[in-house]
């Protein structure tokens, strides 16, 4: 899978609701109701990474879920990123 340039980046990210470019990666926090919330989010979002072989780093603060992605075998990111951040996206649209 090919990095993704600036310009496709800075496209991308106009289309993903608060995520922002962080180094060769883009993250977002996630703020759920309770832990259990955070908990049941973060589950979702591990089956849905499984399903595409492609693992998004996970910080869970009690109801503070802050998630990153990036391609490490591409060297930053790339379409992978951009898909499992949408479908991330979804999972929170339903918690």
């Amino acid at each position: 899978m090919d990095k993704l340039s600036d310009q496709q980046r800075d496209d991308a990210l106009e289309h993903l609701s608060d995520w922002q470019a962080k180094g060769e990666a883009i993250t977002r926090t996630f703020l759920l109701r309770d832990f259990a919330r955070a908990i049941d989010f973060v589950n979702a979002v591990a089956e849905m990474a499984e399903d595409a072989n492609h693992h998004p780093d996970i910080d869970i603060r009690y109801n503070k879920v802050t998630i990153t992605l990036t391609t490490h075998s591409a060297g930053g990111l790339t379409r992978n990123d951009i898909e499992l951040a949408a479908g991330i996206d979804g999972v929170a649209a339903a918690a």
